[in-house]
């Protein structure tokens, strides 16, 4: 790019400067010219406010742009153009021209582009349209550089919704997977309660069929002891005479003789 204006110093709005003032003002443009720029800004900004013109606002501008204080040097040249509206017109594209430099070196390429455009309209010249063609191109590049970031901004905002997704599908699945397991462990728990109701049922019943079986038994123990004693009975009778047998019963009269014809049995 062009090099900048140098300080344009002793200027109409210098004249009614006191000697001291001159002296600082002077002490600056050496330090600029032995690129002495921080002591340059120093000695500007100790008179500014005492001086508040845009002749001092473009020469510190100027200093700040050397020391490379680019954002400082951007609004120099701003309050020093504010000044300038009846100014010759070559002048005013040199601060034009400028601030074109400064914005372009800030990363601010829309506001150098229309600056050095500014600068064209006052005065044609050829550092100028040069100047003007290299920012064009370096805010195109750093216009698709910004789309390029939102589209990889989009793409991996994107990705993280679906990882999100995926991982909360993965919960729910979980979620469902324990649901199953523990309605699974619930219906084992019911089949096993059920289990034991059953076998406990069952036992009942044994026991029961059991009980009654060992009644039946016992029953039938008792029934057969009494027909073993009774029949005990019986032969004891009989062996002692007790008991008439059947022969002896057949007669009408106990003391009658047998028939002859009659039988023993």
């Amino acid at each position: 790019m062009k090099k900048i204006a140098i300080l344009a110093l002793l200027g109409g709005s210098f004249l009614y400067a006191g000697l001291s003032d001159f002296k600082t003002i002077a002490q600056a443009k050496e330090a600029y010219e032995a690129k002495e720029y921080d002591k340059s800004v120093t000695l500007l900004e100790s008179i500014k406010n005492e001086y508040d013109n845009s002749e001092l606002h473009y020469n510190l501008g100027n200093a700040y742009y050397k020391n490379e204080e680019y954002d400082k040097a951007t609004k120099e040249y701003d309050k020093a153009i504010e000044g300038y509206d009846n100014v010759l017109d070559e002048k005013k594209a040199s601060m034009q021209y400028n601030l074109g430099n400064s914005t372009f070196k800030s990363g601010d390429f829309n506001k150098s582009v229309e600056s050095f455009k500014e600068s064209l309209k006052l005065h044609e010249d050829e550092d100028t349209k040069n100047n003007l063609k290299v920012a064009k191109e370096a805010k195109k590049k750093k216009e698709e550089e910004k789309k390029k970031q939102e589209k990889k901004d989009k793409d991996k905002k994107d990705d993280k919704k679906k990882d999100d997704k995926k991982k909360d599908d993965k919960k729910d699945d979980d979620k469902e997977g324990d649901k199953d397991s523990k309605d699974k462990k619930d219906d084992k728990k019911k089949d096993d309660k059920k289990g034991d109701k059953d076998g406990d049922k069952k036992s009942d019943q044994q026991s029961d069929k059991e009980s009654s079986q060992s009644k039946e038994q016992k029953q039938k123990s008792k029934e057969e002891k009494l027909q073993e004693q009774e029949l005990k009975r019986l032969m004891k009778k009989m062996q002692d005479g007790k008991t008439p047998t059947m022969m002896y019963q057949m007669g009408e009269d106990k003391n009658a003789q047998r028939s002859e014809d009659a039988k023993p049995w």
